[in-house]
């Protein structure tokens, strides 16, 4: 169990640095007359990730969930590939990356790295994260509820961050 809650934190850890990142680059991208749409699921979208984190570990605690080998460490696996491409995403987007959806006129859209092959790669690796991460511990509701939550949040985010690029790309 110990592990698992370490492995849980030091997830929690980096998503606060991905917020580091992102305060960063949304001020940039403020100062280039950026403009923020969508904003009104934002506040759903952290209660959500938060969730995953603590009802990963709530769920491993209360149900007394086992680690399987197998399962476990193929979904360890997943979850180190979803950050690999979390951070590739945030690496190729550099300052138009952002944990908010925030559009800045006359930045050129990024189709280098895994978008020259995906739309939203980024959203892969929450996907693949948010299923991965409960699993490695057989935290099976969490998995489950999570990805279904994420799948409409996302949903409605994705809707939102190609109505703001075609809307920049119509400006232009």
């Amino acid at each position: 169990m110990v592990w698992f809650v370490v492995l849980v934190v030091a997830v929690g850890l980096e998503r606060l640095c991905e917020l580091v990142v992102s305060t960063r680059n949304l001020r940039w991208s403020r100062e280039r007359s950026g403009f923020e749409a969508g904003a009104g699921h934002y506040p759903f979208m952290v209660v959500l990730h938060t969730g995953l984190l603590v009802g990963a570990l709530i769920e491993v605690l209360l149900a007394h969930r086992q680690f399987h080998p197998l399962l476990g460490w193929t979904m360890f696996g997943l979850v180190l590939a979803g950050q690999a491409l979390r951070w590739w995403c945030i690496r190729v987007l550099g300052h138009q990356w952002n944990t908010r959806i925030v559009v800045v006129p006359g930045a050129e859209r990024v189709t280098g790295g895994p978008y020259r092959w995906l739309s939203h790669p980024n959203y892969v690796a929450v996907v693949v994260e948010g299923f991965a991460l409960p699993l490695v511990r057989s935290a099976w509701i969490t998995a489950l509820v999570f990805t279904v939550l994420n799948a409409a949040l996302l949903t409605v985010r994705i809707r939102a961050e190609n109505l703001a690029l075609r809307q920049l790309t119509a400006a232009a």
